[in-house]
């Protein structure tokens, strides 16, 4: 496991957020991204809360709550063993989730090497 402080982790955060493409992240405006030191599950790196936007329209949402996603420090720091490692871990976390929001699953992420 490699330490590595809460304000470095948010701004590896913010800068895997920073690679989203621009076309996609105006849609993301209703999302709120946050760092948390733990999750329930200790195996959880990320978490994806909402309504994704390809169900909007079918729940005939408008003005939704922000969607929220949630980046576990600990848990993805444990599972790396340099800051290299945990650039990329975060990096395809919130890839990961933030597809969620986009309405692409767990099976098709997997098959797109994101899971």
């Amino acid at each position: 496991m490699i330490d590595i402080p809460e304000a470095r982790f948010e701004e590896l955060v913010a800068d895997a957020l920073d690679t989203i493409p621009a076309a996609l992240a105006k849609h993301m405006d209703n999302v709120v991204v946050l760092v948390e030191d733990r999750a329930v599950d200790p195996n959880l790196l990320g978490l994806y809360q909402g309504i994704p936007l390809t169900e909007r329209a079918e729940y005939g949402v408008g003005g939704a709550m922000p969607d929220r996603i949630t980046i576990f420090r600990q848990p993805i720091l444990r599972s790396c063993s340099s800051e290299a490692e945990v650039v990329e871990q975060v990096r395809i976390t919130v890839v990961h989730e933030v597809a969620h929001h986009f309405g692409i699953d767990d099976d098709r992420l997997a098959e797109l090497g994101w899971a």
